[in-house]
């Protein structure tokens, strides 16, 4: 019997890749819902084009009844995001939610017992200890989606953890990892959104940009992988083919790797530990891939990675402060109120002013993330 999915981000670049993924494989999987935030004429073409039996729009209002798709139950709000995650019709929740507003739906989710295709890193980022006591105590399974994660662990089939020695992540560099950093200032919206190997979503392109986003998938690897951070590394990688490596301790090293595409990760999440055959996936050409070249990360060109590891190690809910304020910054270097090389000064100036507390619960998370978002506002306007 086919697997009942819910696609949550359905209008974004991963949502779009998971689709396709889906429509190739009608035999395993039946999609049962699909959700965006406040895309509705997109979303309505999709539910036209696929049909399924549910429809959230997080921020409506609603597309008009003309477009909406016979047989297809519509609502809106983030209550009814967690209506259709824990539903029963549902087995398999795909989380490409952008940012820590997909932390609720992880957490429903997995404590319905369902299986997680993860591609909202934000979820492990601000609550990775809510998001693992979940798993314990709904029984549901997270598999990663992010190409490094997924690479990790499709390396770690079958090793035992006093077997591996490091995990090494490898990084783009972005457009701007020659650049001089003095000319960071001058880098525009459209300069930033040119990623030189992964087409994304504007967001998560800017972290790519800043390797905020690098950050981000360290302190996700940390909490997916039980590795401590001193065994989590980081190399630039400018051809985005090997998608990470592990190192075992015999000084063996296993890496994955593949074209950049999203589908190949989405689809291993969907079947893992099981491999399925994919006529839509790109054969591998090593002759075309090559040269392969590996190099240093620049930490005084790129301090949000940094700001972020460093707020990995602090624990508690500063990673949760680093991604809030990181998504402020963002937003506001998006709608040109930001120079590009002052994201990472407003990442640091909420980051010393917040006292990390302990994520015992999501309101903790809540309200630091509330708190860190308001002042990164602030600084964004020189009030403060």
């Amino acid at each position: 019997m086919a697997l009942g999915v819910a696609l949550l981000g359905s209008t974004g670049s991963i949502g779009r890749s998971a689709l396709a993924v889906l429509e190739r494989h009608p035999d395993r999987f039946r999609l049962v819902a699909l959700a965006a935030n406040r895309r509705g004429t997109e979303l309505a073409a999709q539910v036209m084009r696929y049909g399924p039996e549910m429809a959230v729009l997080v921020n409506g209002p609603l597309p008009g009844e003309a477009v909406r798709g016979a047989g297809t139950r519509w609502a809106v709000g983030r209550e009814a995001l967690i209506d259709i995650v824990t539903h029963p019709h549902v087995d398999v929740v795909i989380n490409a939610i952008v940012g820590a507003a997909g932390l609720e739906a992880t957490l429903a989710a997995l404590r319905a017992g369902k299986r997680l295709a993860l591609a909202n890193k934000e979820s492990l980022v601000a609550g990775g200890p809510l998001v693992l006591e979940a798993v314990r105590e709904g029984g549901g399974t997270l598999v990663p989606v992010d190409s490094e994660h997924s690479a990790i662990l499709q390396c770690l089939r079958g090793a035992c953890d006093r077997e591996v020695r490091r995990l090494v992540l490898t990084a783009s560099g972005g457009p701007f990892k020659d650049w001089e950093i003095e000319a960071l200032a001058t880098v525009t919206p459209e300069q930033a959104l040119r990623h030189p190997t992964w087409e994304m979503g504007a967001k998560v392109t800017v972290d790519s940009a800043t390797l905020a986003n690098k950050a981000l998938e360290v302190i996700e690897a940390h909490f997916l992988f039980g590795i401590p951070y001193d065994r989590l590394e980081v190399v630039v990688h400018p051809q985005s083919i090997i998608h990470s490596m592990v190192e075992f301790v015999d000084g063996s090293v296993l890496a994955q790797a593949g074209f950049p595409t999203m589908e190949l990760p989405i689809l291993y999440a969907l079947t893992h530990p099981d491999r399925i055959e994919d006529a839509g996936a790109p054969g591998f050409d090593p002759i075309a891939a090559s040269p392969l070249t590996f190099e240093p990360l620049d930490e005084k060109r790129f301090p949000a990675f940094r700001l972020g590891v460093e707020a990995g190690r602090a624990g508690g809910t500063a990673p949760a402060v680093f991604n809030a304020a990181n998504e402020v910054a963002v937003e506001s270097f998006l709608a040109e109120e930001l120079a590009f090389n002052r994201i990472p000064e407003v990442i640091e100036r909420v980051l010393a002013a917040h006292d990390p507390a302990p994520v015992d619960c999501l309101d903790a998370v809540l309200e630091a993330d509330g708190r860190a978002r308001a002042l990164a506002r602030e600084v964004v306007a020189g009030r403060c």
